[in-house]
């Protein structure tokens, strides 16, 4: 068995950054993850995206944010449990608690981190019969890896800011991409609506709207979509991928059996004091935790993670002080 002093379900960016911020404590700690490698929903699903609310950061890759993280990390040497997902939580009589994993393996700790992003995720697929026969090939829910699209036939479809980004992002390296979004209006960010026509005027984008994807043929690979017009009825359209991008759909798991105050829609209950659930010596931050006022973003988990550390202190070290310092002062190696 594992022994550590906090165990972080979840190796997403505030599941990260939460190691650094014990580790200034002297705390260690354990990361556990169904993915696997780290990074989360940044890793996993937008590994190229921008992104442009990271204090100090015009505009930084997803990828990168997350290379850097471990970067930062590094010196408090976590320990990692990744592709095995976070299936029971049972309390010892010394008070402290065992995580066991989908694979048996067991970790136990005083402190338990949930930084699960929003849970797990299942993509939003569209209501096509036999679109499971063409999953991975021809079919994807996402894009990981641009590169596996060059010079190929693309079809997007979808209305909001992810299908818009990847049309746009793809157009300049694909043989041919249409995107079929089923209203007029998009509901993405008028910019990236903006570019998206004016690609399209420009002859890079097909876009055909008040229109959807209704059929897939091919013969173990994807060949054909079926796009039905509004106007102009049913017609094929060659290609070699079909990418809907129609959302994610967050599962808590099996966090929903672990006696933990939820709301059903926004995740698990919290102190804004220290971020504590229900369960003393568990806390949740990041998306995966509600409260009043709460905004799901990479920086508002980088807080969370930082109050609930000086609460984690307190009961791996009930006996200690915290003693509050400077990085600026101390350096990271002076922790």
């Amino acid at each position: 068995m594992v022994k550590t002093d906090i165990i972080i379900i979840g190796a997403g960016p505030v599941g990260l950054f939460t190691v650094f911020e014990a580790g200034l404590l002297k705390l260690r700690c354990h990361i556990v993850d169904a993915l696997p490698q780290p990074g989360g929903q940044l890793a996993e699903i937008y590994p190229k995206k921008p992104i442009y609310d990271i204090p100090g950061y015009p505009t930084v890759g997803a990828k990168e944010l997350v290379d850097n993280l471990m970067e930062q990390i590094e010196p408090f040497k976590p320990g990692f449990t990744l592709g095995e997902r976070a299936e029971k939580l049972d309390k010892q009589e010394d008070g402290s608690f065992t995580i066991t994993t989908s694979e048996g393996t067991q970790i136990n700790a005083p402190v338990v981190a949930i930084a699960a992003g929003l849970g797990s995720f299942e993509p939003r697929k569209p209501p096509i019969e036999n679109i499971e026969a063409f999953e991975h090939k021809g079919v994807e829910y996402m894009v990981k890896e641009p590169e596996h699209f060059r010079d190929k036939r693309v079809v997007i479809s979808g209305g909001g800011d992810s299908a818009l980004d990847w049309a746009i992002h793809l157009s300049d390296m694909v043989k041919e991409l249409t995107l079929v979004h089923r209203r007029k209006g998009f509901r993405g960010a008028p910019d990236s609506v903006e570019k998206v026509e004016q690609l399209a005027a420009a002859g890079k984008i097909n876009l055909v709207t008040e229109a959807q994807v209704i059929g897939l043929e091919g013969n173990g690979k994807l060949k054909e979509v079926v796009i039905h017009h509004k106007t102009e009825g049913d017609y094929t359209k060659e290609t070699d991928f079909f990418v809907p991008l129609f959302g994610l759909t967050p599962k808590m798991g099996p966090l929903q059996d672990w006696g933990l105050d939820i709301d059903p829609k926004d995740g698990i209950k919290v102190d804004t004091f220290d971020y504590s659930t229900n369960i003393p010596g568990v806390f949740a931050i990041g998306d995966i935790n509600t409260y009043p006022g709460k905004l799901k973003l990479i920086l508002c988990g980088f807080h969370e993670a930082t109050l609930m550390c000086q609460s984690a202190f307190k009961i791996v070290h009930p006996e200690q002080k915290v003693s509050f310092k400077y990085t600026t002062v101390n350096g990271v190696n002076g922790f």
